[in-house]
């Protein structure tokens, strides 16, 4: 409905001035003139306002609005952790961040792999398998007896949140292993489970050119 049909359903059902409705509504009767005129724009909040007072009058527009939202945030979206995961020189790590509080961002190919954060890789030690700048799609382990060896791994620990493949340590079972792709400049050492806060395995990457 535009203004106008509006105006007259509130006269119709309610019996009021305009003077009233625009009182109901929150503005001024000038204002309500302006915009029965043409001469004001009917925005999305002034709507609000007027299905606020007379919840007849947009319902079905605000039902419609309700419904494409809430099937946008059925849409799953992965946050951005803002540290980077580091791949040579230890760093801060990213233990008590809240991925809600995080930049979010929806990549339905990721999703469906089941993906939980995305991280920023500092640094060449996972070179030529992963580049500085690059952005990893990384699903957390719950268990560190579920880790597939060889595979690439987001490490957060006490020495910061690490990018690197996981061996078994033969001679030690209780540490792992971290081998860097880049190994002629990083050479492999091993990490107490002990310090592994939490571990993710990298399903994906991002990456510009």
């Amino acid at each position: 409905m535009n203004i106008i049909d509006v105006i007259n359903l509130i006269k119709k059902e309610e019996n009021l001035t305009k003077g009233e409705i625009s009182a109901k509504i929150g503005i001024k009767q000038s204002y309500l003139s302006d915009m029965i005129a043409g001469r004001k724009p009917v925005s999305f909040e002034m709507k609000y306002k007027i299905n606020k007072a007379f919840p007849y009058c947009y319902a079905n527009d605000f039902e419609k609005n309700n419904k494409s939202t809430q099937e946008e945030n059925k849409q799953k979206t992965l946050p951005l952790i803002p540290i980077d995961a580091i791949a040579g020189v230890p760093a801060g790590d990213f233990q008590g961040i809240r991925f809600e509080d995080c930049e979010q961002y929806r990549i339905p190919d990721f999703d469906s792999k089941g993906a939980e954060f995305l991280i920023r890789v500092n640094g060449s030690s996972m070179y030529p398998k992963y580049s500085n700048g690059d952005i990893l799609a990384c699903k957390k382990i719950e268990e560190i007896l579920f880790i597939q060896w060889g595979k690439v791994y987001v490490i957060d620990s006490s020495q910061g949140s690490l990018v690197k493949r996981l061996f078994e340590d033969k001679e030690n079972k209780e540490y792992l292993i971290c081998v860097s792709d880049n190994k002629e400049n990083y050479p492999p050492f091993s990490i107490p489970k002990s310090d592994i806060r939490s571990l993710s395995i990298v399903i994906g990457v991002i990456r510009l050119e």
